[in-house]
């Protein structure tokens, strides 16, 4: 799948801003930085095209970063960006937006071999566990607290030269109001303020975004249809467009709710049934969360993208543990410099509860 990039109209560097907060805001956790650099790199892309054909006006057709994010958004943001120039890398030309995470080497790992055998019972395994999950609900005045360690690896672009480098692996807490209206995060890969930002709406374009699927609150998940066959109908209803497939953005938008946010029992339940239903989910025998625990995946490869998306789960109790993306074949265009093998993404759940005030931190239970 393709997106054609408009042509720019006036006004269009002022829509762009707005559209890569709120891009940069519901990106799933922890790959901001991955998608905002291949952004980039499609923005200098265009800048070179426009600038060298005779014909500026002309429209390039882009292949889409990862699902996650919508084509039109993207397109829009795009072809803005073109005109807008850096007022989208924070004004240095080099896309870091002056965070101070240190970077190291690009992760890497053994791709683990991947089957359709076992897919049902891993996945009735795991819904077992997550329906005897029963954790408190979330009452007004109260916040969801979810405390993870991730690490990503990314494409950088500095003076026309692309290279990996990666985010070291660091901690990332975010609390969220049930209503998802007020919200904190301290993650120093998105903000280099040790404090934190906040979260709370409306955001600085004053846009205080309706609750949906790829945005949701606590609030909106216990509304979800529990029903596999109703839920899987809705999930490619609302994301239709998105993403190089249905099932692939389908598969992704599951994964997103399992990692940072607080599904009810009965609704995490429901999103592996869901699961089962999507063609192309496969079993893992070996896969790794971001701190080293080993464990059993349910995944499902982007044969757009080469990028296998994998939910970790430990292989005895089948508790949730965490996710990561991991280049399984050969990567061109903008992302040719990711070999397989190549971790993009990777996180562990480490803590998730509900807390009485922004920014408390529950004690640990184990």
């Amino acid at each position: 799948m393709s997106a054609n990039m408009p042509r720019p109209r006036p006004g269009d560097s002022e829509e762009a801003a707005t559209l890569l907060f709120q891009i940069s805001r519901d990106l799933p956790v922890g790959r901001h930085e991955y998608h905002k650099e291949l952004l980039m790199a499609r923005i200098e892309q265009a800048q070179r095209t426009r600038e060298t054909s005779p014909s500026p006006a002309r429209t390039r057709r882009l292949r889409p970063v990862r699902p996650a994010i919508a084509l039109p958004a993207l397109a829009a943001a795009v072809a803005a960006a073109v005109i807008a120039g850096t007022a989208m890398t924070g004004g240095d030309g080099n896309g870091d937006g002056g965070r101070q995470l240190a970077t190291g080497p690009v992760l890497t790992t053994q791709i683990g071999t991947a089957s359709p055998n076992g897919v049902s019972r891993l996945l009735d395994q795991v819904s077992l566990v997550a329906a005897k999950d029963d954790h408190p609900t979330v009452e007004a005045g109260q916040y969801v607290y979810i405390e993870s360690k991730v690490a990503d690896t990314f494409v950088k672009t500095v003076d026309d030269k692309s290279s990996l480098a990666s985010h070291a692996l660091h901690k990332r807490q975010v609390w969220y109001s049930p209503d998802g209206t007020k919200g904190w995060l301290i993650d120093p890969a998105v903000n280099d303020r040790s404090e934190g930002e906040t979260l709370s709406l409306p955001d600085e374009q004053g846009n205080t975004p309706v609750a949906s699927l790829n945005h949701p609150s606590y609030d909106y998940l216990t509304k979800l249809p529990t029903d596999p066959d109703t839920l899987l109908a809705k999930i490619y209803k609302e994301t239709k467009g998105h993403g190089n497939s249905p099932e692939q953005e389908a598969f992704a938008t599951i994964g997103d709710l399992l990692g940072e946010s607080y599904p009810p029992a009965d609704l995490a339940k429901a999103l592996f049934k869901t699961a089962a239903k999507i063609p192309g989910v496969v079993a893992v025998n070996d896969a790794v969360d971001a701190v080293g625990r080993r464990g059993v995946a349910i995944a499902r490869l982007d044969e757009t993208s080469g990028q296998r998306e994998e939910w970790i789960f430990d292989k005895h109790t089948h508790v949730f543990l965490g996710q990561r993306s991991v280049q399984v074949s050969k990567a061109s265009g903008p992302e040719k410099l990711i070999k397989p093998g190549t971790v993009l993404f990777t996180s562990a759940v480490l803590q998730r509860a509900v807390v009485d005030d922004m920014k408390q931190v529950p004690a640990r239970t184990n």
